[in-house]
Order: structure tokens, then sequence, then C-alpha cells
């Protein structure tokens, strides 16, 4: 009895997947490096069934151009994708990503990218009149639902993900990080329960310039799909991620809610506490709910999601995933382990856990770290 006691002692708690974040408020950049080595610390939350990162600021001399990452499981599906790329945008460059041959990292698809731009006389007649936004994302819904063996896994300008099947840090060497430079970096290590591990479940999931990370699970899953079919966003990814990415587009770029508010949508807070708020935040946060409780996130989770403008972390409403935050000058790192981030900056400026449901946020525009109580309204 004694050795069984233990042994149950020694295990690990690890509440499933890790993740990373390193935003440089400045835009100074760095190497993939950095972000490689905090998300291995991590190791020991994934399973080998996917990892993953994003970075912005690789692509400066493409940056007004939407770069497309593509994966395909056959040469057919190349060819009958870039067939309608060729029909609706101007490519401007396209090349295989660059990848390094690694036994860790040995089954995978065809990987290529393209820098676009949306064509004036497109050939799609149905989106013609969208604005570029809105065809780009349209033409990524397409081609995921409708091109088999294809998959746009990400679609930003200056921005990109690189993921896969396998441990973080393998894929990190797989794609060749260390010689990528950016001033925004997230990473995953995924440990898939009721999904399946493939290289395009694997995060950050991706729209545009959104990038999203996250563990945990979505249990309004159905809620939040339903809801954002009603907006013809198509999920079709098999992971109940995506709808994060897909309700922070809705949110922001297509509603106009600011990024502050969005935060309050996908983790409100709960009704008794919004009726101890002064008047205007009642009414307000009231009102928030009530349009957009279908947008709510409800289940455990930690998420990171970036955008052109920033970086945002934060937990679930009774904080049921762990997530770590620490500055140091003009950076700031997240984590699921506070050991990640002091792998890569030891002595930071401070060091603290973000309360259930409260943003850190950081903004290039204003880099002014907000934490503790609610954002700003």
């Amino acid at each position: 009895m004694l050795k069984l006691k233990n042994e149950f002692s020694l295990e690990r708690d690890i509440s499933g997947c890790g993740l990373c974040g390193i935003i440089n408020s400045k835009k100074i950049k760095t190497n993939g490096s950095d972000i490689k080595k905090a998300i291995s610390i991590e190791h020991d939350r994934g399973n080998g069934l996917g990892g993953g990162f994003a970075v912005y600021g690789n692509y400066p001399d493409y940056a007004e151009l939407y770069a497309f990452h593509i994966m395909y499981d056959n040469l057919s599906a190349k060819k009958d994708v870039e067939e309608y790329l060729k029909n609706n945008f101007i490519i401007e460059k396209e090349e295989p990503i660059p990848t390094f041959k690694t036994s860790k990292i040995y089954d995978h698809p065809y990987l290529h990218r393209y820098f676009i731009k949306p064509k004036s006389d497109r050939q799609d007649k149905l989106f013609h009149e969208l604005g570029d936004d809105d065809f780009v994302v349209n033409s990524v819904m397409l081609i995921n639902q409708n091109y088999n063996g294809a998959y746009v896994f990400s679609s930003g300008k200056n921005m990109g993900a690189f993921k896969g099947v396998g441990y973080p840090e393998d894929i990190a060497d797989f794609y060749r990080l260390e010689e990528i430079e950016g001033y925004m970096w997230t990473a995953h290590n995924r440990f898939p329960t009721n999904t399946p591990g493939w290289w395009g479940g694997a995060h950050p999931f991706t729209l545009l310039d959104w990038s999203v990370v996250h563990n945990g699970e979505i249990s309004s899953y159905g809620i939040n799909k339903r809801y954002l079919e009603m907006y013809k966003y198509n999920l079709s990814l098999k992971t109940d991620t995506e709808v994060i990415t897909y309700i922070l587009d809705l949110l922001i770029r297509k509603h106009g809610i600011p990024v502050r508010l969005a935060v309050m949508v996908l983790a409100s807070p709960f009704y008794h506490n919004i009726d101890k708020m002064d008047k205007n935040k009642k009414e307000l946060l009231t009102a928030l709910r009530q349009i957009y409780g279908s947008a709510l996130l409800n289940g455990p989770f930690a998420i990171v999601f970036c955008y052109s403008n920033g970086m945002i972390a934060m937990n679930d409403r009774i904080k049921l995933r762990p997530l770590i935050a620490a500055t140091m000058g003009y950076f700031t790192y997240v984590a699921s382990e506070e050991a990640a981030i002091r792998a890569v900056c030891p002595s930071p400026d401070s060091v603290w856990s973000p309360k259930a449901g409260e943003p850190v946020m950081v903004e290039f525009e204003e880099p002014i770290l907000q934490k503790g109580g609610l954002v700003s309204l």
C-alpha cells in the first residue's frame, strides 16, 4: 500500500497541452530559438501528435501581400488549387516552404507558400464584390471545404504559421525556425483528447492575421459552431479551437468591436459579478452577453491569440487551465509553466498568474501592459 501511495504522489498533473507566447512591443525581432527553447520545457504536456508556431514580421519583403501556407496530400490537389489561385489572385511569388529533413518528422504533406493579392477581375463571381479580406476568408473556406487533399493553414500578411504532427521542438527544426526572425511568436504542444492528431489539426489556428493557440476544451463548441455558420463560416478542421479564431474575426473585423470588448465576449464575467459593477459597465456587459451569448466560450481553457496589432493571453472564467505571464523590458512572455519563461528569461522584471477571465494585453501602439482587474471599457 505504501508503495502505491508513493508512486501516486509522484504523478504530475500536466493539464494537457502547453503554450507559449513572446512579444516585443517595440517590434524588435528575434529568431525562433527562444520560442523553441521555451516550448521544449513543456515537452511532457504533449504526446507528439501536434506542434506548431506562429510568427509575425517574418515576411517584410511581402508585407502587403497575403501569405498563403498550404498543405497538399498529393500533387493533383496542388494542381487544382493553383488553378483556382491563378484565376482569382495575382501571385507575386510561390515556392516550397523551406524544411529540414529529419528522422523525427518523416511523413509530411507537400508544403507550399504563395504571396498573393486578389485580382480585380477575379473569376469567382460569387464573391466578386467582396473586399480583399472578405474574399480571402471565403477563398480559405472554399479551398479547405471543397478541394480534397488541400488545406490552407495560414493566410495573413507579414506572418505565418508553421505546424504539423510531432513534438514542437522537432517541428521547429523541421521548419528551420532558427533562420526565421519576427517580433511576436507563439508556440503550442498538443495533447489531443477528443479530436484527431493530424497536420491540419495542430495549433496555431489562423485566419488572415489572427492566430490562436489553446490549452483545454471548448464545451460550447456546438453552440459556437452553429452561430458562426449563420455568418457563412465553414468549420471543417475537426477541432474545437477553430471556433476561437473565427469568433475573433467576426467580432473584431466584421462587426467592428474593439479588441478589449471582444475579450469580454469570449470570457464574459458571470451575471452575479456584472450586477455588482457601476451602471455603465453593467449596462455594457449585459448588452454584450445578450447580443453575443452564442459567442461566449465555455469550458476549461487558456489561450494566446495574436493579430497585427498585438497579443492577448487569457484563461476561462474560473481558471481551469494554467497561465503565467512575465515582463522584461519591452518583452512580454506568457506560458503554461513559469519554467518555460525562465528558460529564456531567467530574471524577469515581474512574474504573475493572471486571474480567471482577466486578459494580459500587449499592443504595439501602446506598449503598456495591462494586468489585474478588468481592462478599460
